[in-house]
């Protein structure tokens, strides 16, 4: 009587997760989401930590809902699974995260013929990893693909190895073993992830620093300029922070948006723990930077703008016109940190006028997201947000109303007896107000057509109309002096 012939005439290729088949780490994504879902429970993440890292693992994934079809895969890897199921290859997912979290991953993908998976009584990590996948396949009786150091002893106990978007001297290192038989480099960070990440176009917000200078006549004063970029430069890098914090725990709505889903983080091109390296460095270096050159109030300013922009991510985003009014204070809170940066006090025609302004603008952002969303037939909530698409013209309406009370402040400011005081012709200042008006009906009508896709101070930066009549309004209040 004959044997069966053996249908799997090639040992098995066993697959990684994190970092490899995933470019991203389950363990911080879970985390991440338990964090933004439940911001007050923070103590409980820590405590589960203090047991043990298999404890985590167990609780987060319990806890948390990944959807899992929206993660970012390698699709290179991806590619030598399947050619490799081709031949009839047995296809294994090992990994040190959760078995909830593989079975998951494994259901969608359609495939892995095995998981082996961390669970309530194993971690399965480095030594751990390679000493089962021995214990089942034999020494050398499995193909292995990883990404990271950890990987190294399973890579020696196995026939060959792929090594998936390796550091340099991880990829030196593995190649000491002399059984690699691909080095994959399909994701790769860039510069520009990282500027895209840390939204250096965004800063041009911040020149809104530079207002009370203006508005006090006092730019010809080199000093005071030098401040006044040395303050711009401190609160890009802490706005930078919170734009990293943003984006990591918003990676599940992020993931689900049109055109947010290709943000560096959520395509998984910058990993997780980088960001999490990154976000509390940008913030010391401002604070520092803030308490060693700079004025105090301009460190308490800095705070107050982190501290709300950190309520706006977790919370106030989600609130129905809270988070219209916290994105107006944001925008605010940059002229404030000028004037306690500059040591120059702010009139309150300032502060009504940027108010009522930038609350304007913060409805249009919002009014750009909504009307995207009913473009595209969604009639519930907006993923992450407090609106209905149906709620487009009450929007409308407020925002341009806020707008045009902005107009009305400036006019009120001509009659001002400290205007009088500041300006030789204040009455030229009128001019500006028609120019004012222009501005706001021009951007609520290209929003109203779908033609706002940017913030729209930076759009303002950007657009040659509105540098045309910004030139013009400048000019203005120069022959008012």
């Amino acid at each position: 009587m004959h044997s069966a012939p053996d249908i799997h005439p090639e040992p098995p290729l066993v697959i990684d997760l994190d970092g490899t088949l995933l470019c991203s780490d389950l363990l911080l994504e879970t985390g991440l989401a338990f964090v933004r879902a439940h911001p007050a429970r923070l103590p409980r993440v820590l405590l589960w930590l203090t047991h043990d890292k298999t404890r985590l693992k167990q609780a987060l994934a319990q806890a948390t809902h990944l959807d899992v079809s929206r993660l970012p895969f390698d699709l290179e890897v991806i590619e030598l699974i399947e050619a490799e199921r081709r031949k009839g290859r047995h296809i294994v997912l090992s990994t040190t995260s959760h078995r909830t979290l593989a079975e998951r991953v494994a259901d969608h993908l359609q495939l892995f013929d095995e998981i082996i998976a961390s669970d309530a009584d194993r971690n399965l990590s480095a030594e751990h990893k390679k000493e089962v996948l021995v214990q089942r396949f034999g020494e050398g009786g499995f193909d292995y693909a990883g990404n990271t150091h950890e990987d190294l002893p399973v890579w020696r106990a196995a026939r060959l190895s792929y090594v998936v978007n390796p550091e340099h001297r991880l990829e030196r290192l593995a190649r000491q073993l002399d059984n690699v038989a691909a080095v994959m480099r399909s994701n790769r960070p860039a510069l520009g992830d990282w500027a895209k990440a840390l939204r250096l176009h965004q800063w041009a917000k911040n020149l809104l620093i530079f207002v009370p200078l203006l508005a006090a006549h006092r730019l010809t004063e080199i000093a005071l300029v030098g401040q006044g970029l040395l303050a711009f430069l401190l609160f890009g890098l802490c706005a930078s922070s919170v734009y990293l914090l943003n984006d990591l725990l918003d990676l599940g709505d992020d993931r689900h948006h049109a055109t947010k889903r290709h943000r560096p983080f959520a395509a998984g091109r910058l990993s997780i723990r980088s960001g999490l390296i990154a976000i509390p460095a940008l913030l010391l270096t401002a604070f520092a930077g803030a308490l060693w050159f700079l004025p105090w109030a301009f460190a308490a300013v800095l705070a107050a703008y982190y501290a709300l922009t950190l309520a706006y991510s977790l919370a106030l985003k989600r609130r129905m016109v809270i988070d219209i009014i916290a994105l107006a204070s944001l925008y605010t809170l940059r002229i404030i940190a000028g004037s306690a940066a500059l040591a120059i006090p702010l009139s309150f025609w300032v502060l009504a006028f940027s108010m009522f302004m930038f609350l304007s603008l913060a409805i249009v952002k919002r009014y750009a997201e909504l009307r995207q969303a009913r473009e595209k037939g969604h009639a519930e909530k907006a993923r992450g947000r407090g609106y209905y698409p149906s709620d487009l013209e009450m929007l409308a309406s407020l925002g341009g109303s806020s707008g045009y009370v902005a107009v009305m402040v400036l006019a009120l400011y001509i009659n001002d007896l400290s205007t009088t005081a500041l300006y030789r012709h204040p009455e030229v200042i009128w001019l500006a107000c028609p120019l004012l008006l222009l501005w706001i009906t021009r951007v609520w009508m290209l929003t109203h057509r779908g033609q706002m896709h940017d913030d729209p101070v930076v759009f303002a930066i950007r657009d040659r109309t509105s540098l045309v009549i910004g030139a013009l309004f400048g000019l203005i209040f120069w022959i008012a002096t």
